[in-house]
């Protein structure tokens, strides 16, 4: 029996266009690395940002790069992401609303999770008008563990909020490899990828999930 869904942001409940992903990508250009954009989504979708650009420039170096070129990479990132995030159009995933209520008649918690900083989670829950939403009961960033993704510290830190032992009643679904990757590091009952964000289906596979859904109304069947 489910008890509890983690669901990822941005991708996956709500639609910003990848503006994310797309500034850590121009911030990276911008200190004169060369790269394109799938290869960012690939090793950074779903991580904390600053992971993400360790990863990018991993990939693309074939080494680990070091503070000296990473961090004010960061510190760019964030600069152009208050710009971005400025003028962007924020909404919530077609479906969003309707299965956090679906889920709500049968007595089952709401998580959020994200690799996304508290400064930035809040902004798009502001943005969005989730922050006071009675749907979700809780929202858990990147700040507030010591471990991100693929690390399960996130849902295990939601299990402990919301009262819940048994990881197979909890649901993890996220548009990346790495929120799959999450789940079953975390014992979940089911991880899902779902396609509306960063990942194709075919990336998404490679993390054998135990299913990789088109849309958030799908996850009805399942709970």
């Amino acid at each position: 029996m489910i008890q509890l869904v983690v669901f990822d942001m941005a991708g996956t409940t709500v639609f910003e266009d990848n503006v994310v992903y797309k500034t850590v990508h121009r911030a990276i250009e911008m200190a004169g690395f060369s790269v394109d954009f799938p290869t960012v989504l690939l090793h950074g979708a779903g991580k904390e940002k600053l992971q993400a650009i360790r990863d990018v420039l991993a990939e693309i170096s074939g080494k680990a790069a070091p503070d000296e070129v990473v961090l004010p990479i960061f510190e760019n990132f964030k600069q152009l992401l208050d710009e971005a995030y400025s003028h962007g159009n924020f909404t919530e995933q077609p479906g969003a609303t309707e299965i956090f209520q679906f889920l709500k008649e049968k007595n089952i918690k709401i998580v959020l999770n994200t690799g996304y900083s508290r400064q930035i989670a809040d902004f798009l829950l502001e943005k969005l008008g989730w922050k006071n939403n009675p749907l979700i009961d809780l929202t858990i960033t990147a700040d507030d563990v010591k471990n991100g993704r693929p690390h399960p510290e996130m849902i295990r830190f939601s299990m402990e909020k919301m009262g819940i032992a048994d990881p197979k009643s909890v649901v993890k679904i996220g548009d990346s490899m790495i929120d799959i990757e999450e789940g079953k590091n975390a014992g979940c009952g089911f991880s899902f990828g779902i396609t509306t964000g960063a990942q194709t289906r075919e990336q998404l596979l490679n993390a054998a999930p135990d299913a990789v859904l088109d849309g958030l109304l799908e996850l009805k069947k399942w709970v």
